[in-house]
This record gives structure tokens, sequence and C-alpha cells, in this order.
């Protein structure tokens, strides 16, 4: 089986960095289905997915958004992102609560991905395996200083 070389250098970086100890809190890759042409995308262009401004990939194919029910990483992770507070942040979900697959854990995540085409997720490091894509945020791979909220 072959894998990407952004694939291979993030699970690399995660086998290292997280050898025999948890990763530390924040360290969250950005995940896409394998069929999914994007391998980068910029912090704003990130911010529009999430926030349901994109609606298409550059495929055609539906953004469909993958979040965690309960997971404060994952919501730091999306006001950054979006530049909001929690408080906007909860609004804004409450009102699209419709537009998001809402799962219990990273290995729920990785399934949604894996089947589902146009799906997009964010999972802890440690979570990555080769059956998913794991997006550049403006060039840089998740342990990389200036990935996501680092």
């Amino acid at each position: 089986m072959i894998m990407n070389s952004a694939r291979v250098t993030v699970l690399l970086f995660a086998a290292c960095a997280c050898a025999g100890a948890q990763c530390p809190p924040g360290t969250l890759a950005v995940i896409v289905n394998k069929d999914n042409p994007a391998t980068d995308v910029t912090g704003t262009h990130l911010s529009r997915i999430f926030l349901l401004e994109t609606k298409k990939w550059s495929d055609g194919k539906d953004v469909i958004l993958v979040l965690h029910k309960n997971s404060a990483g994952e919501l730091l992770t999306l006001e950054h992102l979006a530049k909001i507070s929690s408080a906007d942040w909860k609004t804004f979900v409450a009102s699209h609560k419709d537009s998001f697959i809402w799962v219990d854990s990273d290995d729920d995540v990785l399934h949604v991905v894996q089947t589902t085409p146009g799906t997009v997720g964010l999972v802890e490091v440690h979570s990555i395996n080769d059956q998913v894509n794991v997006l550049k945020v403006g060039g840089k791979l998740p342990m990389e200083a200036g990935y996501l909220p680092h």
C-alpha cells in the first residue's frame, strides 16, 4: 500500500511525539475522505468550510462536516478558526445543528470520513490512520508550529 508523503509525515510526527505518552491537548488534524482532491487549505478557507460558507469541494462534491458531540479541544479549535467566542459558536451550531454529522469519538469521525465522500472532520493526531487524508492548513502539517491553534 502506498501512502502520500503528507500522511506518512504526519504519522511519523504523531508516533515520535506521542510515543509512550499522551499527545498534548490541541494536537488535532483536519482529515478528509481519501477521494478528496484537496491537500492544502488556508485557515480562512477552513473557517469558511466550518462556518458553512463553502458548500462544495473543488471536485463539485458537497462539503459534509463531522463534529464531536463533546470535545473541548475541537471546540477551542473551531472557535479559533471562526474567530468567534464560545457563546457565539454555540449559538451558531444550535441554529445549524442539522448541517453537521454528530459523533461521539475520533473513531466515529474516522469511520464517517472514510466511508462518506465530501466529509471533513477533526481528530487527535494519534488517531490518524491510512484510510483518510490529512489536510495541510496554510502549508503546515499537524504538529508543526502554526497548524490550527498551536
